[in-house]
Parts: C-alpha cells; structure tokens; sequence
C-alpha cells in the first residue's frame, strides 16, 4: 500500500458493502420521513437533518469506508481515530437528529404502536439504565484492546466489520438518554447527565496513557508482520504508532466530552427557558381568572342586594 496521508484518506475509498448497505437504509428512511412531514404541511427543524444524515450517518460513512477504513488495519493511529469518530463522533450526532420522534410522527398506526410498545419494554428500560450504559462505555474499549477481540478483527472481516456497529451501537446506548431528543426510557435530570459525561473523561485518559506505556504491542504479530512485506517500508516504528494512537485516545476523547458538556449546558439553559415561560403562561392564566371571579363576584353582589 502507498504512504497514507492526507490525500490518500481522501482518495483511498472502498466499496465497503455493510457500511453501503447501513448508511443508505438510515439516510433514506430519515429522508422519507422528513418528506412526509413536509408534504402534509408540517415542520421538521433542519439542523436536525443535517446532524442525523450529514454528520451522523456522513461520518459513520465516512470512518468506514474512506482511506481510514483502507487503513485501519495497517496503522493503529488510524484505527483510533476511527475508534473515536463510530463511538463518540457518530453517536452523539444520531441522538441529536431525533429519529426516533421523527420515526413516531410518521409511521403508519400499527408500526408506531410496535415502536411504542419498544420503547416502554423492559429490554429498553435495562438497556438504557444509565449506571449500566456508563459501565458498557467504559468497559468496552479495555475488553476490545486488552483481550484476544482486537487480535482477532484484525485477522477476519467480518468480527472487524462486527466491531464496527459495535462501538456504534455501545456509543448510542450511551449517548441517546443523556442529549437525544427522542422520548426515550433512561433519561435522567441534567446536573447527572453532566456527571456522567465526566466521569468518562477520566477513563478515556487512563485508557489512553496505558496504551502509550505498556511495552506490548497491541495486535503485535499482525502489524509486526506487515513490516516484512514487500512495499510496507514507509510504515513507523509500531511502538511509536501505538504511542500516537494512545494519545489520539486521549485528547480526543477529551476534546469530545467537553464538546458534549457544552451540547448539554445549552440544552439545559433552553430546557430552563421553556420551563420558564411555561410557569409564566401557568401563573399568568391562574391570575387572569382571579381577576374574572373578582369581577364576578363584584357584578353579582349588588343584585343580590337588590
């Protein structure tokens, strides 16, 4: 393979079939959708859209089947910045496309009552317990990299293709309750929203530095290997690949979880708004019908006397 750099991650796409397959049934079912909605004279905010189909589904694309995903098996430090964009990047742009209250204004009345009767199982209710959402987070990478599962996506496609939707569906899981919009089970109050995110930071700097320190090589005997072959001479030193990698973990990871504490801090200032004004209207109409009983009990007293 060539030297990757910036022009190969730009020119160095594949018809990767499971990634095509995904990425055309999410966009277009999420565009029908969002056509049904505008045919029947309703509104549908696009910033949505383009946080749902553009950044959400565009990156899932893109960390699949563009030259990071040609050379995620060759370079760790690609791999993690793919790690990063399916478990974070991906996860909290879905959430925040709200299709699943997309999906509940426009499916027929027999699909919406089986999403409905989904959404309120108890599968959904474990699977979006917070404290079991954060553990999965957390756990997951440390079971990927220090286990024989990474050793393994890299010897056959389709547990690598596995890997995939994994980190995607672990980051949902995780993301989803804490800034979807959707009206789903596990969502809690703000000020723990906000806990949860940051007590991912630490785990992802921990995680981070220790695979910048430790002297074994993850996946060793596939990447060590690809240094034999002939046309792999460009490659880096592996250690000093893995020591990029594990610091790619470690900003990134941080620079992304407070790129969510923001996300968060602005939705619970506009959520306080609409509390706000929703108090406003609620004490505005109980004084507006004092004041009609004052006058109708000041209009009805002098016919009483009379």
């Amino acid at each position: 393979m060539p030297p990757f750099d910036a022009g190969r991650l730009l020119t160095g796409w594949e018809l990767a079939p499971v990634p095509l397959v995904v990425t055309v049934w999410a966009a277009g079912f999420y565009l029908i959708g969002v056509r049904t909605l505008h045919r029947r004279g309703d509104a549908w905010p696009v910033g949505r859209t383009v946080m749902f189909v553009g950044v959400g589904i565009g990156s899932f694309y893109v960390a699949t089947s563009s030259g990071l995903a040609a050379y995620d098996t060759t370079l760790l430090s690609v791999h993690m910045v793919q790690h990063m964009v399916l478990s974070m990047l991906v996860p909290l742009a879905l959430a925040l496309g709200a299709p699943v209250t997309l999906a509940l204004r426009t499916l027929p009345q027999r699909p919406r009552r089986t999403l409905l009767a989904v959404l309120h199982s108890r599968v959904a209710k474990v699977l979006s317990f917070p404290p079991l959402t954060l553990l999965l987070y957390i756990t997951s990478p440390w079971a990927l990299y220090f286990s024989g599962w990474y050793d393994a996506t890299l010897s056959h496609v389709w547990l690598h293709e596995l890997m995939h939707l994994h980190l995607v569906v672990v980051g949902c899981l995780f993301f989803w309750p804490i800034v979807g919009i959707d009206p789903v089970p596990g969502r809690v109050a703000y000020p723990f929203r906000i806990l949860l995110v940051v007590l991912t930071l630490p785990f992802h700097a921990f995680l981070g530095v220790t695979i910048m320190g430790q002297d074994t090589l993850l996946g060793g005997d596939h990447y060590l290997a690809l240094r034999g072959r002939p046309g792999y001479g460009w490659l880096p030193d592996a250690m000093d690949d893995q020591h990029l990698a594990g610091g790619l973990l470690w900003s990134s990871g941080d620079l992304i979880g407070l790129l969510l504490v923001g996300v968060l801090f602005v939705q619970w200032v506009r959520s306080s708004m609409k509390e706000a004004a929703r108090e406003d209207r609620r004490l505005d109409l109980l004084e507006a019908r004092a004041r009609a009983q004052e006058t109708s009990a000041r209009e009805s007293g002098p016919a009483t006397d009379r």
